[in-house]
């Protein structure tokens, strides 16, 4: 079981539903533009932190 590659998809995973929920947000004007900025950059550090994780991880054996 590779920890590294799991949490890569957990982080993936995470960054991609901030970044739809910030995409909805700014259709329907929800939430403070604020707001959206900082849950839209997280959700960008999140998603390219676990897309570099996946990527960088050696498969085992």
């Amino acid at each position: 079981m590779n920890v590294k590659r799991i949490f890569g998809t957990i982080l993936t995973i995470l960054g991609i539903v901030g970044l739809i929920y910030t995409g909805n947000g700014l259709i329907h004007r929800d939430t403070t533009n604020m707001t959206l900025i900082v849950v839209g950059v997280i959700s960008l550090l999140f998603f390219f932190s676990g897309m570099g994780l996946i990527k960088n991880t050696k498969d085992e054996g």
